[in-house]
């Protein structure tokens, strides 16, 4: 199966890589100014960046393009998942940061991504800005204390987002996310 690491200049893209080669994937980090006809995939990744897109229009290189025409799901990190947020209708605003260990309660234990998983757990996050407002019939799959869209859902077609990073070591269950990630791209 092949899942590449789109990269949106993150701290932890190597990270994300190595999970899914850990787990098996093929798996290779790819500028985010890849054209879609070079996406040649079972799944995606978008990962993380530092780029602020909070108030902007600001593109995140290519992904606008091949994200509307692209049939295989998605999984997006951090600024990814902000860019998902913002891309579909949702709107974004500066947060509470979090950096470091954050209490993240999963709404929807009966979701694939959080399967088998405890309805809280200690996650990573390493973020100013948030998805304030999901878009438009997305569904809220976790949130924390300071941000109150943590992870969410595409209401039809396999797109996922999450703020916080599943791919650091200290995110209880981030590997186990990884893996139902890589189950739904089987299907």
């Amino acid at each position: 199966m092949r899942v590449p690491v789109v990269d949106n200049g993150g701290q932890w893209t190597h990270r994300e890589w190595r999970v899914l080669r850990d787990l098996g994937a093929e798996t290779e980090i790819v500028p985010n100014t890849t054209p879609l006809a070079e996406m040649r995939a079972d799944g995606v990744v978008l990962s993380g960046g530092a780029l602020s897109l909070e108030g902007t229009d600001s593109p995140l290189g290519r992904v606008a393009e091949w994200i509307d025409a692209a049939d295989v799901p998605v999984l997006a990190i951090c600024v990814g998942h902000q860019f998902l947020g913002r891309h579909f209708g949702g709107t974004l605003a500066k947060g509470a940061p979090e950096f470091g260990a954050v209490a993240l309660t999963v709404d929807r234990p009966d979701h694939p991504l959080f399967e088998g998983l405890p309805a809280s757990l200690k996650v990573w996050a390493s973020h100013n800005d948030q998805v304030a407002t999901p878009p438009p019939g997305w569904s809220l799959l976790a949130h924390s204390p300071a941000c109150a869209v943590e992870a969410m859902a595409h209401p039809d077609r396999p797109i996922w987002g999450v703020q916080f990073h599943p791919e650091v070591e200290h995110t209880e269950g981030g590997k186990e996310i990884f893996r139902h990630f890589l189950d739904l791209c089987r299907r």
